[in-house]
């Protein structure tokens, strides 16, 4: 590849005006000195010593500095794929090593992230491994039992296919949790929009879970009594997934005797935003930014005892981005948690 070189003079301008300065000086001193001294003389003499510096520097700099430049340009492969590459090289040395400097930032930042990634990637797997693994040993353990002599007894063969047949449920539930994820992503699922009752369908994801806060004498509570119906857009049924899995979560980490509650406010005349809050274990400021990540878990050891696909936050996420809204979290560790998100009024459909 042709590389145009954008050519400066500033470097032997001033080196030619500096040898013509000390030269001179020395020439007229000398001069004063043994001869009879001339103004013309020494003017002559400047000029010449200057038109023969500048060009001989010049010429220096192009052999030389450019050439190495070139060499370098040309050897470092990773510039090819760079837009540095296609800029012109200069002279300059101070618009060089901003540029060299900033190509190696740019650099930097992108090992840094593609590591990151990289990291997020191994952990990922690693999630996906243990979650699958983990109701798949537990099947094959019972079924082997069953097959080892276990068959005959009729309760013991009821317990373990009822336990194995579970197993078989989390790992349906785990790739249908997946398979809509990516559906998410790609835009590949689509939402029936529609206008519904948000009251309503918060109080029947509290009548779905009543018996599951019941274990834990878990209140499902309004903040309030909502005498009217608060009419909203979108899809109906995956809003009632991202209510059920955002109270779901706070059962799960809920303390016995706690309370969840739901509030629903008009943030602007065009939206409302859902407030979803408990008093349960809350989240660690350092595990906030990561709680919507796929397998992602505050409490590595006791959180799967508790079930779920380790999926929920990061499709509720999903939906409400495929919603073009917004959620946020707000949590103080011991203290509690709560998860809000916003949807579109009804009244602005009609407009």
């Amino acid at each position: 590849m042709t590389i145009n070189f954008k050519k400066t003079y500033r470097f032997a301008v001033k080196s030619a005006l500096y040898i013509t300065l000390f030269s001179s000086g020395l020439v007229g001193f000398l001069t004063y000195l043994f001869f009879t001294f001339s103004y013309r003389f020494c003017l002559i003499f400047a000029i010449a010593i200057a038109t023969f510096s500048f060009v001989v520097i010049q010429y220096r700099v192009e052999r030389f500095i450019y050439k190495k430049v070139k060499k370098i340009y040309d050897d470092v492969s990773l510039l090819e794929s760079s837009s540095f590459r296609n800029q012109p090289i200069t002279t300059d040395m101070a618009t060089l090593t901003r540029e060299v400097k900033k190509f190696a930032t740019d650099k930097k930042l992108e090992i840094e992230t593609l590591k990151v990634r990289e990291e997020y990637r191994r952990e990922f797997l690693g999630n996906v491994s243990h979650e699958l693994k983990t109701p798949l040993f537990m099947v094959q353990g019972y079924l082997s039992t069953l097959l080892d002599g276990a068959m005959s007894d009729k309760t013991i063969r009821k317990k373990y296919l009822e336990r194995a047949e579970k197993g078989v449920e989390r790992l349906i539930y785990i790739v249908q949790d997946l398979d809509m994820i990516s559906k998410l992503e790609i835009g590949d699922l689509n939402l029936e929009i529609a206008e519904f009752d948000i009251v309503k369908l918060v109080q029947n994801v509290f009548d779905l879970l009543e018996m599951k806060a019941s274990k834990k004498d878990i209140l499902l509570m309004f903040d309030m009594k909502y005498n009217k119906p608060v009419m909203v857009v979108g899809d109906q049924e995956k809003i009632q997934q991202v209510v059920m899995n955002l109270i779901v979560n706070s059962i799960k980490y809920g303390k016995l005797k706690g309370s969840t509650e739901v509030s629903i406010e008009d943030l602007t005349d065009e939206k409302v935003i859902v407030r979803i809050t408990d008093n349960g274990e809350g989240i660690d400021k350092k595990n906030i930014s990561r709680i919507f990540e796929r397998f992602y878990r505050v409490d590595k050891s006791g959180a799967r005892t508790e079930g779920g696909s380790g999926l929920g936050l990061s499709i509720v996420k999903h939906i409400i981005e495929a919603h073009n809204e917004k959620i946020y979290v707000n949590s103080k560790f011991g203290i509690g948690s709560e998860f809000s998100f916003t949807l579109e009024k009804s009244n602005k459909r009609g407009k």
